[in-house]
Formats: C-alpha cells, structure tokens, sequence
C-alpha cells in the first residue's frame, strides 16, 4: 500500500505545483517588472505581499477548523478557484490601491489553497502515514518556483506581466482544480481510522497552547519563514547587488525548487536513521548557512551555487518536518486547528520578511539583510532543541 498511497496523492502534488507557482511564487517572478512597469518602489510592492501573507497567516486556524469538520473537498478547491478569478482581477489593476486590494484577497484565498491546508487534510486522513504521503506531494510541488520564475519571465516578455498572469490564472482553472477534485477522491480511499488514545480523547487545543513546547516550535517556525521571507522576495535584487546578471539569477532562482526536492528525496532515503528531529536541525542549519553563503557570494559566483543548494533543500525538507514535528510534539488531536495556530507564525515571519527586508535594506543594504537571516536561522534552531526536550 505505501506505493500506492505515493502514487495517488501525484495528482494533488501537480495541483499544488500549479497553485503555488500561481498565487504565491508569481510575486517574487514578476516583483522587478511591476517596480518597472507600473513605478511603484519595492517596499511599497513588498507591503501588499506582506499584507497578504498576514492574512492567510491569520486565517490559518480557520481554515484548519474547517478541514477537522470535514469540509476539506469544498474548501480546498474553492480557495483555488477564487484565487484564479482574483489574478484574472490582478492583471487589470493600474492604482496601487487596487493592487493592495486584490493581494489581500489572494491571502483569503490561499489560506485555504496552499500546503498549510493540504498538509492538514493529508494529516487528518492517512494519520501516521502523513510524513509519507507529504514527502511525495513536496518531491513534486518543490518545482513551483522553477515552474514560476521562467514561467513569469518567458511570458512577460511575450505578453507583458498583465498576459503572464492570465495565463497563470487560466492554468489553475483548466488544470489544478480538475486534479485537485481527482487528489483528494484518491486520498480517500487511504482514510486511517482514529489512533486509540486519540479516539478515546487528550488535549484539546486549549490545553496544547499552555504547553511550553507549543510556543517554542510557533517560534522556531516563525524564524524559518522570516529567514525564507526576507530573502525570496528580494532574491533577484539580491543577486543583482552580486553582480549577478539577469539570467543566471534567473537561473539560481529556479534552481531552488529542485534543490527542495533534492533535500526531500535525501530525507526519504534516509528515513530509517534520519528522525524527524534531525531533519529539523540539518533543515536550520542548511538554511542559515545558506544564508551566510550568499551574504558572501561577493567573494566567489560559486558561493551562489551553494546558497542555492542549502536554502532550497533546508527549506525543502522544513515543509515536511513542520507538520510532522507539531504530530509527533503535541499529537494528531485536532491537528486542523493546532498546526493553523502554529502556521500563524511561521506565514507571519514569512508575510513580514519582504517589507522587513526592504526596510533594512534602506538602512544597511542587503548585507545587512542577510545577515539577520543568519542570526533568525540560528535563534530557529535553538527553540527546536528546546521544544524537543520540552515535550
């Protein structure tokens, strides 16, 4: 049955692929041509992803109370298609007010749309099982940003950004949302019954929120979406303040989905030995340093390469140990609810990383951004090591 769990949960993985590559990824692609286009400076840009970003961070526990209900089939492909009609709406925009609007929607949208609820629903259906069947949806989904940044740019540069994003909007219509339905019929026939102690009751939520491992994995969260937040929406400004040119950033950019992958596939291979708490510290330590690489990257091109290497496959393999970690710390019970709660940080630092980003870099230009994406990644790691001895 394990092959055949990986192999249903593919038409899922593809949706997500599309829907990330969409609605969340076409920000960074498409960042220097709106700054371009439509005179806007990156800061005020960053503000509206920031906003949005907040927004899904907050509707997280919602979202989640809704998958625990059993409204995942409705939900989850309502959010993707809403999120369609409000690119279609982006692609329109000429005032910056508009702009803000249409993102804050988009955050609604992929509260609901993203892996934070797919990742719940994969939880709450194949119970133990959830660190494979999420295992095979990232492997596949990790392409979203080397399908979104070429993606953005080939288009851009036939259609202009507006054509660019109709065309990603007509891909979640005529292609995620038919799979998306398929997936999650699939994904049925998997259903684990409720584990015993689980059936018979254990902390609710409530009680859960008291515990000091709680607060300590909400902050090594957040720290992990801080760090990827301050550097992937002001990547390609990044590598440009490196001297590198406009394809090979290009290039470095899509080259980090398939480094997630990488990092997912070692963690599969690797499952017999490689816990799910030294995931958790070999994904903080590959991020961090990762960072430190790019930060000197002045020094060598090479340093970008290893940049790309260890942020794509630390934040790679930080999307399967999130919530297998938040399971095995505080349980499978209500797990909808706890990992949105928990969720609330970690797409808040992440919600918040481009306008910080954009506001140190005034301050101290991007040397000094990178080097609070180090010191995040190391405080990340520190509350994983005590939230694992708190539980």
């Amino acid at each position: 049955m394990a092959g055949s769990l990986r192999r249903d949960v593919v038409p899922l993985a593809i949706a997500q692929t599309i829907v990330w590559a969409a609605m969340y990824y076409s920000f960074p692609a498409l960042l220097p041509w709106w700054e371009r286009d439509l005179g806007w400076s990156k800061t005020e840009l960053s503000v509206a992803f920031t906003a949005a970003l907040v927004l899904t961070a907050l509707l997280a526990p919602l979202a989640g109370r809704l998958v625990d209900r059993g409204l995942a089939r409705a939900v989850h492909p309502g959010g993707a298609l809403a999120g369609a009609a409000l690119l279609v709406v982006l692609s329109q925009v000429s005032e910056l007010w508009q702009f803000y609007a249409v993102w804050l929607l988009l955050g609604v949208a992929m509260s609901v749309s993203l892996y934070e609820a797919a990742f719940a629903i994969i939880t709450t259906t194949v119970g133990g099982r959830a660190r494979e069947a999420i295992t095979a949806v990232t492997l596949i989904a990790g392409f979203a940003g080397t399908v979104s940044f070429p993606s953005a740019h080939f288009l851009a540069g036939l259609f202009g950004w507006r054509g660019a994003v109709l065309c990603f909007a007509g891909a979640i219509v005529f292609v995620a949302l038919p799979l998306m339905f398929w997936g999650l019929r699939l994904l049925e026939r998997h259903r684990a019954p409720p584990a015993p102690a689980e059936a018979a009751g254990g902390d609710g939520h409530a009680a859960v929120t008291r515990r000091p491992a709680f607060w300590l994995l909400g902050f090594a969260f957040g720290a992990i979406g801080l760090v990827h937040g301050l550097i992937l929406a002001h990547l390609l400004p990044i590598l440009a303040d490196r001297g590198v040119g406009e394809g090979a950033a290009v290039l470095a950019a899509s080259m980090i989905g398939p480094m997630q992958v990488a990092g997912r596939i070692v963690l599969m291979t690797t499952e017999r030995w490689m816990t799910t708490y030294r995931a958790a510290l070999a994904c903080y330590c590959g991020i961090g340093l990762g960072a430190a690489a790019l930060l000197l990257a002045g020094l060598s091109p090479w340093l970008v390469a290893v940049f790309v290497v260890l942020h794509g496959a630390g934040y790679g393999t930080a999307s399967i140990v999130r919530p297998v970690l938040t399971a095995e710390v505080l349980g499978r019970r209500r797990f909808g609810v706890i990992a949105g709660m928990l969720a609330i940080p970690f797409m808040g630092g992440f919600a918040l990383g481009p306008t910080i980003a954009a506001l140190v870099w005034e301050l101290g230009g991007y040397d000094l951004v990178l080097g609070l994406a180090v010191a995040c990644a190391a405080a990340g790691l520190a509350a994983v090591v005590a939230a694992s001895r708190a539980r």
